[in-house]
């Protein structure tokens, strides 16, 4: 069988480019030719203290994938060859991926909520992913790119739909003045997506200067250390009573406690990040101002929006790649530059370069 060179996960801190064979789709699947593939936090999480999602104690129960994982998720390419059974797919088009399985049995798929069917599963963690020149995914995962779209942006479609699937779950009006916690990749697309909607004030907290500052150019109207203690004082003295709207990409204790603090009484906080530890929630102080607080889980019917934004320019994804850079560099330039380097947003992988 032909080979391939592809990044594997073999277990934490261990990932290797190597050589492994190049799948065939089955009936109901497509195989794409990749061109870029972000590196995404959940990647990160897996390189650093992995296995999170990877399935290694047992197979994963939709396609019995176990083990070793090319990882990548974030991605687009050129179909290069489909199963018998797909027909809104064809040999030569344009396309970004929606990564996520849908577990056919399940009630939430009959009610559209796809994003809500166990096992929770996604192309690069419960299957091979696009850190490889090919990747055989799902059909129903496969979204047409228009010929104006970039490679590149259609590889930061599917942060960008966590990001839109946060702000649209928000319930945020024209006019509304949101705090997002965390500029990170999600954090700062979320800046995007809310401007885009109409956002009156966009407040942004981190502990980085440089990630600070780069949220002030694409669009947030103030920014604040997120060590200080009186943000919420602050916010409640700009807005008069709070924020409308708090999006938590951080996921902590403190993020969490400040943001809250934050919100306006009848205000809505939506949690995206994935937090790593328990917290602490004051419910009767959530009662007593009626506070809504919103989990989202991924994103659902979303991806044809986002890749409308995008292509039309109104949601300039492109701006956040920090470093573009080739597969075989991917755990020292890649991988541990976002670990070591606070100044590193989006880096995405040129899958043919050398």
């Amino acid at each position: 069988m032909e080979t391939m060179k592809a990044a594997r996960w073999h277990a934490a801190k261990d990932i290797r480019v190597e050589d492994t064979d190049i799948p065939t789709p089955k009936e109901n699947q497509v195989k794409i030719a990749v061109k870029f593939t972000g590196i995404c936090g959940s990647d990160l999480h897996e390189y650093t203290h992995g296995p999170q999602l990877i399935p290694v104690d047992e197979p994963f129960s939709l396609n019995g994938h176990q083990g070793t994982t090319t990882l990548g998720h974030e991605f687009s390419g050129i179909v290069e060859e489909v199963g018998k059974n797909v027909s809104h797919i064809k040999k030569g088009d344009r396309v970004t991926v929606e990564p996520i399985f849908r577990n056919p049995e399940s009630p939430f798929i009959v009610t559209g909520e796809y994003n809500l069917s166990e096992p929770l599963g996604f192309v690069g963690l419960t299957a091979n992913g696009g850190f490889a020149k090919y990747v055989v995914v799902e059909d129903y995962m496969v979204h047409k790119m228009p010929d104006n779209m970039t490679f590149e942006q259609g590889a930061i479609v599917e942060p960008a739909a966590v990001a839109a699937y946060a702000i649209k779950r928000s319930g945020m009006k024209l006019g509304d003045t949101v705090l997002i916690a965390g500029a990170g990749p999600i954090g700062m697309l979320t800046i995007q997506v809310a401007l885009a909607s109409g956002a009156s004030n966009i407040f942004v907290s981190d502990l980085s200067e440089d990630r600070l500052k780069k949220a002030k150019e694409i669009g947030a109207t103030h920014t604040f250390d997120a060590r200080s203690k009186d943000i919420p004082k602050k916010i409640k003295e700009m807005t008069g009573y709070g924020v409308d709207i708090f999006i938590d990409a951080a996921g902590a204790q403190a993020s969490f406690d400040t943001g809250i603090d934050s919100l306006r009484n009848g205000g809505t906080a939506v949690l995206v990040a994935l937090f790593g530890e328990k917290i602490n929630h004051d419910a009767l102080n959530q009662t007593l101002r009626e506070l809504t607080i919103i989990g989202t889980a991924a994103y659902r019917n979303i991806f044809p929006e986002v890749i409308a934004l995008i292509s039309s320019g109104r949601l300039p994804v492109e701006k956040l790649v920090t470093s573009v850079i080739p597969l075989d560099d991917i755990v020292d330039k890649g991988f541990e530059a976002l670990v070591n380097d606070p100044s590193e947003v989006k880096i995405l992988v040129d899958i043919n370069a050398n």
